[in-house]
């Protein structure tokens, strides 16, 4: 996420905590930050184009929370400069001109375990049970809504429409996902859901508005099913002309404990080569020993 660690003291700037924000479901609920481009723009004196309609969705992996909550772990004291305010302002100046929206994990078990209920199925450890795309649930659904309600309650000016209205997307509507460590498990969703959501005359806009997918050291603690290898799937991802982006560190994919998970990103990686994408991918701090300090600064 960064090349360097950022100081968990200073406040970023123009961040905007939008709480208990509904999805499809009122009962589903996740709580979010907005960091708009005038607000990035303050920490990178370059001028860029506006990009009122571009938007980057981050989710974050174990640990990571609000600073006042991490504040409070013993735990998570020491990660602070990868809170997620920390990383709304990381991600400002990497995505110039676009609004950033940090994603907070539905629920946190044992105040360390990220769990992302609301768009796949998981145990209490936030381990995910993926499926396939339905046109009443799923994670498709589920952050397209979660997004329209937070532009309303944050008043931005070209806001995502209700789903299943008359209204089109906005003009030049663009959507990058970034998921880090646990977080890759939405994105893994997503990509199960991807070819059924194309299809459906209602999503299809949506879907098609993803530009970028940004992988970044995904892991998770089930025994299994940390990148996606089924090739079906992957054949849809491949040919829909999303760019993707897979980022690791031995932390991940070099564990001997945990050696599935190098084994299936060389899968993911290559039966995506193998359908013609060209996956933009790099092993980082390859001479380095794993640790959770560079796993964090990826």
């Amino acid at each position: 996420m960064s090349s360097g660690a950022a100081t968990p003291s200073s406040k970023p700037p123009g961040l905007q905590k939008l709480l208990s924000v509904p999805g499809s479901d009122p009962k589903r609920v996740n709580d979010l930050l907005l960091l708009r481009p005038d607000a990035a723009a303050l920490s990178d004196p370059e001028p860029k184009d506006s990009g009122d309609d571009r938007h980057v969705v981050f989710f974050h992996g174990d640990i990571q929370n609000f600073q006042e909550e991490m504040a409070l772990q013993p735990d998570a004291a020491q990660w602070m400069g990868w809170s997620l305010e920390q990383v709304a302002h990381m991600l400002g100046p990497r995505f110039p001109g676009q609004h950033i929206w940090v994603v907070r994990a539905s629920t946190m078990y044992l105040n360390k375990f990220s769990c992302y209920h609301n768009f796949v199925e998981s145990n209490m450890f936030g381990a995910p049970e993926h499926s396939f795309y339905s046109r009443d649930t799923g994670a498709f659904h589920h952050l397209r809504s979660l997004l329209s309600h937070a532009m309303e309650r944050a008043d931005l000016p070209n806001r995502l429409p209700p789903h299943g209205g008359a209204a089109g997307l906005p003009a030049g509507f663009q959507l990058t996902l970034v998921g880090f460590s646990k977080g890759c498990v939405v994105l893994n969703q997503m990509v199960y859901e991807l070819a059924g959501a194309r299809a459906d005359p209602l999503m299809s806009p949506f879907a098609r508005s993803i530009s970028d997918m940004f992988w970044l050291d995904g892991g998770h603690p089930g025994g299994s099913e940390t990148w996606v290898t089924d090739k079906q799937v992957l054949k849809e991802l491949a040919s829909s002309g999303v760019s993707i982006h897979a980022h690791v560190t031995p932390y991940e994919v070099r564990d001997p404990m945990r050696a599935w998970v190098g084994r299936e990103y060389g899968c993911f990686v290559e039966a995506l080569q193998e359908f013609g994408a060209c996956p933009s991918k790099k092993l980082h701090f390859e001479d380095e020993p794993a640790s959770i300090e560079n796993h964090f600064r990826v």
